[in-house]
């Protein structure tokens, strides 16, 4: 199908955050745009305000007649579809076209310069950075971003001053193996997904891959230390990136009174007084990797150090909620053994003297089972820890896999408890005036939760 022919796009799995922006791209585009969700959200709501007709029950009387159309319907669906979904089985049936949302973004973005970043974890944080960097500059893209940026609130962003175009670059399912960067980062590589690679091995060779892809004038930057291994073309310039050493690293790292402050160091400048708009430790990294693709992209020094200050950040990522002397309530999507306890270091960084309480939300079967004993090791590392069954998204129950995995294995000096995500509110009624800083982790739904947390917290009638 030619993307011109196109008049309606169709969606299963619409209110997922990489699926969203494609359902905003298409709108913009003036097309016809609907779909389905399995539960309906605070970004459904929007999206169907901004024009999509959303459903959200396993109905094919449901899909509109200008989507049953198969010569000028595109569907776009997301691997979390289950086999068997009626409407997925009607579509198949009567011969439309059918791609992964990965496949779409390739797609639309593969006459762009794309600046993408992948790794385990980062990714959503450095992308929305890199975006805001250059959208405040003279130079300007676009961006389909993993997360809605608090400074546009959206996770689309577009331009007509440039062929640039931000993305974040998701391994899941090798998705990021449609994409053709120009300037790519890679933050980190630490094994997950196994459902999908297996092992290790397979995990690191599909960044290699990915490597592959970075046309023959562009860029790659890795973080020091990673075990990737690049295979870029020949004519790809190649540096580094990390916290204190690498081709692009920050000097002169100042954090206190609620702000971090460095010297960002490039191989071709030194920007002096660089302030984070969001002053949690493993920024000073994102950033640096962030500022190094915007001034490979032509940023000037005056635009990268403005636009980080101004830079505030991804919801539910290191996103605050409450931020006050005596009491703070921060969400972040960390669903990763290493994301944890990059959370954890960071929040003890600034709050050193504070009690710290997580309620964590363990995201899927599969990585609960690969990972349970580094998950305890991780949360082991804040003082209280409230346990939540798993939130299963994709997956079907694995016999002998659950929460207590976890639980088990935490360290004898923590508080812990464990509970279902609809006891939530009555224990933190429960502990509220005990707490002074309650962080709220996992890539499932307890951030529905977080508002009337914060209420609670805040002593506002619910």
């Amino acid at each position: 199908m030619e993307f011109n022919s196109i008049k309606s796009v169709y969606f299963l799995g619409a209110g997922g955050i990489g699926m969203s922006a494609l359902v905003r791209y298409f709108i913009s585009e003036g097309k016809f745009v609907a779909g389905y969700d399995r539960t309906p959200s605070p970004l459904t709501s929007t999206l169907i305000a901004e024009g999509a007709e959303l459903h959200f029950e396993e109905n094919i009387d449901a899909i509109p007649p200008e989507c049953k159309e198969k010569d000028s319907t595109l569907v776009v669906y997301t691997p979390a579809i289950p086999e068997g979904h009626k409407e997925w089985e009607y579509f198949r049936q009567h011969g439309f076209t059918i791609k992964k949302r990965a496949e779409v973004l390739g797609i639309i973005t593969g006459n762009k310069r794309g600046v993408c970043v992948a790794g385990t974890h980062g990714k959503t944080t450095t992308s929305t950075m890199t975006a805001h960097l250059l959208q405040q500059s003279h130079i300007g893209c676009a961006a389909f971003l993993g997360g809605i940026s608090k400074n546009y609130k959206s996770n689309l962003l577009l331009t007509d001053k440039s062929d640039l175009v931000v993305i974040e670059a998701d391994e899941y399912d090798r998705s990021f193996l449609h994409l053709k960067p120009y300037v790519a980062t890679i933050t980190s590589a630490d094994a997950d997904h196994l459902d999908i690679y297996g092992n290790k091995e397979n995990y690191l060779e599909a960044f290699a891959q990915f490597t592959e892809r970075i046309a023959p004038d562009g860029y790659l930057i890795i973080h020091e230390g990673l075990e990737v291994v690049p295979r870029t073309k020949e004519g790809v310039r190649r540096y580094t990136y990390g916290r204190n050493s690498g081709d692009f690293h920050a000097e002169n790292i100042r954090i206190g009174g609620g702000t971090i402050i460095f010297d960002y160091v490039s191989p071709w400048q030194t920007i002096t007084d660089v302030e984070l708009g969001v002053p949690v430790s493993i920024n000073i990294e994102n950033g640096v990797t962030a500022m190094a693709m915007a001034e490979i992209c032509g940023a000037t020094s005056d635009e990268l150090r403005n636009s980080m200050k101004s830079f505030s950040g991804a919801e539910r990522r290191f996103d605050f909620h409450i931020k006050e002397e005596n009491l703070v309530l921060l969400s972040d999507y960390a669903h990763h053994p290493d994301e944890i306890k990059a959370c954890a270091e960071s929040m003890r960084a600034l709050y050193n003297d504070k009690k710290i309480t997580v309620i964590f939300q363990p995201h899927l079967y599969s990585r609960t089972s690969d990972f349970y004993k580094e998950f305890a090791e991780s949360l082991s590392m804040f003082d209280e820890v409230i346990l939540l069954d798993i939130y299963p998204a994709r997956e079907l129950p694995i016999p002998g896999v659950s929460s207590q995995l976890i639980y088990d294995l935490l360290d004898e000096k923590v508080a812990k408890r464990m509970c279902t995500r609809k006891d939530v509110p009555e224990i933190v009624k429960e502990i509220k005036d005990r707490v002074e800083v309650l962080v709220t982790l996992g890539a499932g739904d307890l951030d529905n939760d977080v508002p009337q947390i914060a209420k609670i917290l805040k002593n506002v009638t619910c």
